[in-house]
Order: structure tokens, then C-alpha cells, then sequence
């Protein structure tokens, strides 16, 4: 459970560029450069309430990445501190501007007790400014080397206060949890189920990453009679994979011969060796009529495909595979599919102007493959162009999670936006707002401001 925002990952229509590079700065005061990182924050509207900000002013970033230069500590970006031996980045210290959103959406306030999932010191000594020294801060990780350089961070910038826990987060130990639960918890590890609701205070807050099929959304959640309501703009992001029990399992199928990649992480996983032949032919093209401009989001679409369409599933191909139909790869992979038998379709956009900004103007369209394609591709058609006469000028979904103990057995039947996890049962409600192409000022997403 190593904390580690990687990247900012959302579905978009092409040309996005979803990675801010901070400018270069010669400032090389710490003080001054804390406080320039705190002007951007609450310029962009991370930080919302004067205690986040005094804690962002307050807590020296830069001791928990005592081996960047000064100047990336205090960039909007994140701090790799471990990576794994294939260079993948396995801990940092996380992004500044998803930190703040996080803390001001757990609501903390002094004499809280809280509890952080997967640490890295920095955050945690955030959280105890803002519960004070009335309040009590555990934070919790399953790697022992993680544990104790936070701990070692922690005491050398003044907060040895907050308690370090090595365990497993899906076995919190009893000793940890107070009489009454806590009041906040924040996930920062990637997170595919949410066991924690039975640790938290009654009316308590709990803010995590949570997967959805394999599309991440940092979620504010308030607990309310045992279960779990979503009531803050949902958040596209990335976190290095939660470990131990709790880890998620993709699901990942390869269609022979194809180097076409399926992952049904929240479904059942289909037989695919039947589709190869599917791969070798020209896909059919249903048009929805449906457009996103160049640079526009459009998580809320692909989430709502997901909990809509049985047989839902994430495809990727092999940058050097060879089907002939699909190298090479078209741009925002994994992509939203759906698999009939020996048939397949999948989402797609294809550019139809150059559109008044400059940047474009595309239309979805649904790719078809094998003998039923056409027949699946107009079944997800007709769900983008519900989705946009219905959903696409809502504010965001509403999610509620409930203990999977209390709900009726997951069927073999699809039930639209019903998510079973191990420990919790997921629904998604979308508000219906008829005319939805008065869109938003970020249209199809769900943190837009």
C-alpha cells in the first residue's frame, strides 16, 4: 500500500494533455516557495477553507522528499521516493493540488481522530494540523520501509505524534481503531473495494480512490446508517495498486494471436479465444451523433458504460501487436468494450472539424467486429446517445456503498450500475437532466469545479 499519485488518468477526446508542468521557478527560499505553492493551489481552487490552507502553509514539504531539489518538493507534481526494478514508481509523495482536494472533502476539524491507508508522512502531518493537538492521527501501511521513513520524516518535521502502523489495511488491528470509530479516513493507495465503513463514527467521512472497472475516482463519502453516500465532485485520478488482501485482481484476457488485451475487473470474465477471427476483419462503423470537443473529458460517459452494458470490459492492444485492424493502437487506452459471443465493439472517436477553438471536434462512434459486431456496436450507440440525452449535464453520479453482508446475494444477471465487491455492494445513480447538451463548463467529468 504504497501512496503514489502516478498520473492523472482520464478518458478524453484526443489532444488532451491531462500533465501540468509546473513553470521553473529560481526561487530557492523554502518559506517562499511553500507559500507560491499555496497561491496556486487556492488559485485553482484546491484549497477551499483556511485551515487547509494554514496546514499547506504550515507543514514542510520538503522533509518528506529530502532527496528532491527544492523547487520540485514545491511543485504541483508528484515525488517519487521508491521505484520498483523496472523503473515503475512504487511510492512519492502525491500531487499537491489531489491532496487538497482530498482533505478539504474529509471535512476534518480539531480534536478528530483519524486515520490515514498508506503513507508517506507528508499528508498525515497535514491531517494533524488540521485536528490539532486535541486530535489523533494513525497512519497505516503494509510496507515496513514505508513505516519507518515516515516515522523518521515525521519526528525530524515535528510530528511525532501522529501514530505509524505497519499492517494490512483489510485487517485493521482492533488496537487501532477508537472507541467509536474515526471520524475521517483517507485511502491514498489505489483502492478497489472500501472494508473500512464499520471502523468509522457514526456521520463519519471517508475519502478514497475507489476502481470502478478499472477508472479510478477519488470519492467523498459521508457514513449514514451503516453505509456509504458519495457527496462531493467525484476526482479522475491514479494511485500506485493497493497491497496484501485488499489488492484488485484485473481480470486480463488475451485474444489469441492478437496482442488485443480484455480486463473484466468488476464483471465476470468472458471466453475470448472465439473473437481472433473477429480481429482480422474491418470493423463496422455506427455513428452516434454524439460530439466532445478537442481537449474535453469524458470519464462520466465511460463510467456510465460501464455500469450500463453487460459483458462491459477495458480493451488494450500491444503497441507492436499485429491483428491488422487494430495497430496501431488508436489514442486513450484501456478503452470501453463489450464482448457478444464472438463478436466485439468498442468505443471510439473519429475527428469531424477543426471546430472554432482549434482544437477539434469529434464524434463518438462505436466500432464493430465479427458477424454481431454491427448489433453490438448500435447496443453501446444507444447508450451513448441515452447518456446524452439524459446524463451528460448532470453535476456528477451519486454512489452509495453498502457492507455486502447487508445486501442480497450478487446474481449471475447484469443489474445496471451495481458494482459487487468483496466487502461492499456499489450502486451508481445518474440524475436525469432531459436536454443534456447544455453541457457543463467540463463537460462528461465529474471534479469539473
Amino acid at each position: 500500500m504504497l501512496p503514489s499519485l502516478h498520473v492523472r488518468t482520464r478518458p478524453t477526446s484526443p489532444g488532451r494533455n491531462t500533465v501540468t508542468t509546473p513553470p521553473a521557478t529560481e526561487v530557492s527560499d523554502v518559506s517562499e516557495l511553500r507559500q507560491q505553492l499555496v497561491e496556486q493551489l487556492r488559485a485553482d481552487n484546491h484549497i477551499r477553507t483556511a485551515a487547509v490552507e494554514r496546514a499547506f502553509r504550515t507543514v514542510p514539504r520538503h522533509v518528506f522528499a529530502p532527496d528532491a531539489a527544492l523547487e520540485a518538493a514545491y511543485a504541483n507534481d508528484i515525488v517519487p521516493t521508491r521505484h520498483a526494478p523496472d523503473g515503475r514508481v512504487i511510492s512519492s509523495v502525491s500531487a499537491p493540488w489531489l491532496q487538497a482536494d482530498m482533505l478539504e472533502a474529509a471535512r476534518m476539524r480539531p480534536g478528530h481522530r483519524v486515520l490515514e491507508i498508506g503513507s508517506g508522512g507528508y499528508n498525515a502531518a497535514l491531517m494533524a494540523e488540521l485536528v490539532g493537538p486535541a486530535g489523533h492521527v494513525t497512519t497505516l501501511d503494509i510496507d515496513p520501509a514505508v513505516t519507518e521513513r515516515a516515522t523518521r520524516f515525521l519526528t525530524k518535521a515535528g510530528y511525532g505524534r501522529v501514530r505509524v502502523v505497519t499492517a494490512d489495511a483489510e485487517h485493521l488491528p482492533t488496537s487501532v481503531v477508537p472507541d467509536g470509530g474515526f471520524d475521517a479516513i483517507v485511502v491514498t493507495v489505489d483502492t478497489w473495494d472500501l472494508p473500512w465503513i464499520r471502523a468509522l463514527a457514526e456521520g463519519g467521512r471517508l475519502v478514497a480512490p475507489l476502481r470502478l472497472h478499472g477508472y479510478h475516482w477519488a470519492i467523498g463519502f459521508s457514513e449514514v446508517k451503516g453505509a456509504l453516500h458519495s457527496d462531493e465532485p467525484l476526482i479522475v485520478c491514479g494511485f500506485v495498486a493497493m497491497q496484501g488482501d485488499c489488492a484488485w485482481e484485473t481480470n486480463r484476457r488475451t485474444v489469441p494471436g492478437t496482442g488485443v488485451h480484455l480486463s473484466w475487473e468488476d464483471g465476470t470474465p468472458l471466453p475470448v479465444g472465439q473473437l481472433a477471427p473477429a480481429l482480422t476483419r474491418e470493423p463496422t462503423v455506427t455513428r452516434t451523433h454524439v460530439t466532445v470537443g478537442g481537449q474535453e473529458p469524458f470519464d462520466a460517459l465511460t463510467l456510465y458504460l460501464a455500469g450500463a452494458l453487460p459483458g462491459f470490459c477495458r480493451l488494450e492492444v500491444d503497441p507492436d501487436g499485429d491483428n491488422g485492424v487494430l495497430n496501431p493502437p488508436p489514442q486513450h487506452w484501456p478503452g470501453a468494450a463489450i464482448v457478444r459471443g464472438a463478436s466485439l465493439a468498442r468505443l471510439a472517436t473519429e475527428r469531424i472539424s477543426d471546430g472554432d477553438d482549434g482544437k477539434g471536434l469529434y464524434e463518438f462512434v462505436v466500432h464493430g467486429y465479427g458477424d454481431q459486431g454491427r448489433l453490438a456496436a448500435q447496443e453501446m450507440a444507444e447508450q451513448v446517445e441515452h447518456w446524452q440525452r439524459n446524463h451528460r449535464g448532470a453535476r456528477c453520479p451519486v454512489i452509495t456503498a453498502r457492507p455486502a453482508a447487508g445486501c442480497a446475494p450478487a446474481g449471475t444477471d447484469h443489474e445496471p450500475h451495481v458494482f459487487a465487491k468483496k466487502h461492499t455492494r456499489i450502486t451508481v445513480d445518474w440524475p436525469i437532466v432531459p436536454g443534456s447538451a447544455a453541457l457543463l463548463t467540463d463537460p462528461g467529468s465529474c471534479d469539473a469545479g
